[in-house]
């Protein structure tokens, strides 16, 4: 696996790929060269059959504080790549919501604009007690990228979202899971280690299952209920095909732990 600029990449021997955002200096700012390698990272990840759960975080104090305004947006680019809606930070959500595998944002310090938009496109996030979480995009007479418009009224209800977009307030992490924009949120101090351990359970869970219920959960929100449940119906009927859930029925009768393999 190649090294790549601004970010630090490693996998644990449970299967745990963390991907740190790593311009410290600048908060783990977006700039040209961190808004490709973070996508192919992404991608790497999900293409490796020994990555279980990708855990996303930042160097430093901060997640990631969104766009660098110091660095030249996208120099060159032409017209067709600025109207793709993947191009540049939309880049990021897409590679994050293709993963089937759990996506965790450990958010260590502040994570504004793209940041909080990358933040919301993983399907955990779990929060320093000391971090902070921002829109911000309308104190620099912006309007929403990242997919913020999109993910955050499905978390948080259409009302919660106007207010944290048209304010770009500071939420805090007490804040954030009252209103359940994150799972949990743990002391600064144990943070790193709590991370560690709640992704070794996920990394120790069925990956075709995961996989399947990633994608019933992206269909979701374009899906009657009639869809869905025959959505339901053809992927639980794949993984009861699967040694995964034969290892799983034998564990319980068993009264043992399963050992899934992704089989």
């Amino acid at each position: 696996m190649p090294p790549f600029m601004h970010l630090q990449v490693d996998t644990s021997p449970v299967g745990v790929r963390t991907i740190t955002l790593d311009r410290p200096d600048r908060l783990n700012a977006v700039n040209p060269t961190l808004a490709t390698t973070f996508p192919q990272a992404m991608r790497e990840a999900a293409e490796d059959d020994a990555v279980r759960v990708v855990v996303i975080t930042g160097a430093g104090r901060a997640f990631c504080a969104g766009l660098d305004l110091s660095a030249p947006a996208v120099p060159g680019t032409s017209r067709a790549e600025q109207l793709d809606p993947y191009y540049w930070v939309g880049a990021w959500v897409h590679a994050v919501t293709q993963c089937e595998k759990p996506v965790i944002a450990a958010l260590n310090g502040v994570a504004a604009g793209a940041g909080f938009g990358l933040a919301l496109a993983c399907d955990q996030r779990v929060m320093s007690a000391e971090a902070t979480l921002t829109a911000g995009y309308v104190r620099r007479g912006l309007s929403p990228d990242a997919g913020v418009s999109w993910f955050l009224p499905r978390l948080i209800g259409q009302a919660r979202a106007g207010d944290i977009i048209l304010t770009g307030r500071d939420v805090s992490a007490t804040e954030a899971e009252r209103i359940g924009l994150v799972s949990a949120v743990w002391a600064a101090d144990a943070f790193a280690s709590r991370v560690d351990a709640y992704a070794a359970q996920l990394a120790s869970g069925p990956p075709i299952a995961f996989a399947l219920a990633k994608r019933l959960l992206l269909a979701s929100a374009d899906a009657t209920l009639d869809q869905q449940l025959r959505e339901e119906l053809t992927h639980i009927k794949r993984c009861f095909a699967t040694a995964d859930v034969r290892e799983a029925m034998a564990a319980f009768k068993e009264k043992r732990a399963p050992v899934f393999r992704g089989e």
